[in-house]
């Protein structure tokens, strides 16, 4: 890990085993759906999009207009973008040797950044379409996470009030967020750390230092270097502290339950929501959770829905522990999700009163070993396909130093899953019986196969 006079993390890992002959860029920005301004939610997916443009302009890194993208896809590469709500990651995967010409292309999308309106209009018609899009499963979680954090909300956006947006707005929010301590630069694969260093250096050294009029750009350097030295303490401890005061806000609410009103489905059934620990400062509890997911997701509820036990009241269900059940992708305060399907004549209090059943069962313990080591090896099985991925380990390197203060890195997750014992797991089930919870009903509507 290095960083740069602006302030800019860079951290760069030669690992040729998994990629040989190509490298992986990604951008980790600490600016996500948290981040975005009262009555223009989406604003920071917004920005996303257009960090991909659709048109050049002179003296940018892309004159011709060939927009990013077709600039990655030109040289044999592929890039993506995802915005959550504490951060939005961009990441490019191309031949190794072509690398100096991405980190270029990522560095000039950063400082030729100058969205038009109509190029704003355009891509907030995608996102649009993208919410539309983004299907059952992403209501549900919204729908648990605002009434367990009140004022939360997700990253996608809202069409309605991204549709009156500016280009002064989008710029403001650009300029206020994408500064060079609030972003990690990481490189992976068949590479040369010294290399690219020093490439990094030579085409990063203005990103994220905001142009002042009548300050030269050194000055600026010199004061945006000192404010990352003498900060109190970095974004990511800050959102560890407000997640913590979040939680303790919600203390009261111990062993309620919260309904929700009521959303559409295609068959009826019952979402049902509870808090995540803290994933940095209760991570042993948090990592706990995401093998109780696998345990309740996998075996229990699967095989309760299949058996005649409780005459047949279930029809399906599904687990999932953090962001849209992607577990550790965020430092903001995080949920698990059940989502049962209910059989004709069962209620949602049945329902939920059959989760809890299976969850008290596991509290009860001990969690049978065998039981307890599939979960694990099924966490450990899916980490190592995904760090087997250049672009995958590039965002959890980005995302570890961002927004995990203290984590050894991802090479150190699949020793603490291993750590984690049956008694956790069942302690992990107690906390979400003692805990808040949130009950949705998914009702049918007309026309729709009950």
């Amino acid at each position: 890990m290095s960083v740069l006079p602006g302030g800019l993390r860079v951290c760069v890992e030669s690992v040729p085993q998994y990629g040989r002959g190509l490298a992986a860029v990604a951008l980790t920005v600490a600016a996500g759906g948290d981040d975005d301004p009262a009555g223009r939610h989406g604003t920071a997916h917004l920005v996303e999009h257009l960090m991909f443009p659709r048109s050049g302009r002179e003296g940018s890194a892309d004159p011709a207009g060939e927009g990013y993208a077709a600039l990655v896809a030109g040289a044999g590469g592929v890039c993506n973008a995802e915005t959550h709500r504490d951060h939005t990651v961009f990441h490019t995967t191309v031949p190794a040797e072509l690398l100096p010409d991405a980190l270029a292309w990522e560095a000039g999308r950063l400082l030729g950044f100058a969205p038009t309106e109509d190029v704003i209009r355009t891509e907030t018609d995608v996102i649009g379409e993208e919410i539309r899009g983004a299907g059952d499963a992403g209501r549900y979680w919204e729908s648990a996470l605002g009434a367990l954090y009140p004022g939360s909300r997700d990253s996608f956006g809202t069409a309605a009030e991204l549709a009156g947006i500016t280009a002064g707005e989008v710029e403001a929010f650009f300029r206020a967020h994408y500064t060079a301590p609030r972003m990690v630069l990481s490189v992976v694969g068949d590479v040369d750390p010294a290399r690219v260093m020093a490439v990094v250096r030579e085409v990063f050294g203005g990103v994220g230092v905001i142009g002042v009029a009548g300050v030269a750009r050194a000055a600026v350097v010199a004061r945006v270097a000192g404010e990352v030295r003498t900060a109190e303490e970095p974004r990511a401890a800050e959102q560890t502290r407000a997640a913590r005061e979040i939680r303790a806000a919600e203390a009261p609410r111990a062993a309620t339950e919260i309904r929700t009103a009521p959303l559409p489905a295609a068959r009826p059934g019952v979402a049902v929501g509870h808090p995540l620990p803290d994933p940095v400062a209760e991570r042993p509890a948090y990592l706990a959770q995401a093998v109780l997911a696998q345990v309740l997701g996998r075996s229990r509820l699967p095989a309760l829905a299949r058996s005649a036990r409780d005459g047949h009241r279930l029809t399906s269900a599904t687990v999932t522990c953090g962001y849209h059940g992607q577990w550790l992708a965020s430092a903001a305060p995080d949920l698990t999700l059940a989502v049962l399907g209910r059989a004709p004549g069962t209620e949602v209090g049945a329902a939920v009163d059959i989760w809890r059943s299976v969850l008290r069962a596991v509290a009860d313990g001990p969690l049978p070993e065998a039981e307890h080591r599939r979960a694990v090896n099924s966490l450990l099985v899916a980490w190592h396909r995904q760090a087997d991925s250049l672009p995958t380990r590039a965002v959890a390197l980005g995302r570890d130093a961002l927004l995990l203060p203290g984590s050894a890195g991802p090479d150190a997750l699949p020793a603490e899953l291993r750590r984690t014992t049956p008694a956790e797991v069942s302690a992990a089930a107690r906390a979400l019986l003692e805990g808040p919870v949130t009950v949705t009903e998914l009702a049918p509507q007309k026309g729709t196969v009950g």
